[in-house]
């Protein structure tokens, strides 16, 4: 159900008061994951870390720590397209770029543009569409730079507040930006949004800052004062109690849900644009919950 990735000797340690900024210690990310597929497939890691048509990574390169999130599209399934497929296969080439180090850690979007590029120039026929989020801290600047296209993204929380976010983009109601490849009869017809696109922010971050990437199925159903609550539970940055945390977050994302009676910001989104809904949204759920951790060889 969930996996711990760490590298080295990660130490997080809570920040007292202010950072000097001649700072020269290396940060990196200690990160864990946790993910439902929705449905019959809640609790089943598919092949490589997708969560029903959800995906993601954790990777590193000797200058940066890079995540990555992304929501395959459903609405293939009705045309006999697996959306699992595209979101896996992005999340896994964005991946190799990274260990392969074909990448500059002040440019996340360059990550997204090269992986989406490879799935358009694959020999192996590939349809499907996909948001988007991808998060990389360089470890010497202690900047975390940010890509994000679709309604998948990431909370920065520093002192129990959330210090950034990311911005939802959508073209209407439920219809968020996504990078996307159709066959070519339906070519301009299907939704595809240019990597391009991405909403990208850069900001110095601290030790022990709490970094939650996620797709839609967690923020659909877990408004911000949620998420913080159950972030007060991390009472140190050891693996466990990281891991702990993100399992309880998706849980609750998971059991809400399924609750016809709470008014979930989905529903209240909704009816902002004018329909009476009420409940959860069931969907996959995706959670890399990361410290920002002092690294030592």
């Amino acid at each position: 159900m969930f996996s711990v990735l760490s590298y080295g000797r990660l130490v997080a340690r809570a920040v007292l008061g202010g950072l000097s900024q001649t700072d020269t210690r290396d940060y990196s990310l200690v990160t864990a994951s946790c993910g439902f597929g929705k449905d019959f497939r809640k609790g089943i890691l598919k092949k490589g870390m997708c969560y029903g048509d959800d995906a993601c990574f954790v990777a590193r390169h000797r200058t940066a720590d890079v995540l990555g999130v992304a929501d395959g599209v459903g609405g293939w399934r009705d045309y006999g397209v697996d959306p699992s497929q595209f979101s896996g296969t992005l999340m896994r080439t964005c991946e190799r770029l990274v260990k392969e180090g074909r990448f500059v850690p002040s440019n996340p979007v360059g990550i997204l543009t090269a992986g989406y590029c490879e799935l358009l120039q694959n020999k192996v026929p590939l349809l499907g569409s996909s948001t988007a989020c991808i998060v990389v801290l360089d470890r010497t600047s202690h900047r975390l730079h940010t890509a994000n296209l679709g309604d998948s993204g990431f909370l920065v929380v520093r002192g129990g507040e959330v210090v950034h976010r990311s911005d939802e983009q959508q073209h209407y109601f439920n219809t968020p930006f996504q990078l996307s490849i159709a066959p070519p009869e339906a070519e301009g017809v299907v939704l595809s949004d240019s990597p391009d696109a991405a909403d990208s922010t850069s900001f110095d971050v601290q030790l022990g800052d709490i970094i939650l990437t996620a797709t839609d199925g967690l923020f659909d159903n877990m408004p911000d004062y949620m998420i913080l609550q159950e972030l007060k539970k991390l009472k140190n940055s050891n693996y466990e109690s990281i891991q702990q945390t993100a399992r309880s977050i998706a849980e609750q994302a998971h059991e809400l849900a399924y609750d016809p009676t709470y008014m979930s910001p989905f529903a209240q989104f909704a009816c902002d644009n004018g329909l009476n809904v009420r409940g959860g949204k069931p969907d996959d759920i995706t959670v890399l919950l990361s410290i920002v951790a002092e690294y030592t060889d």
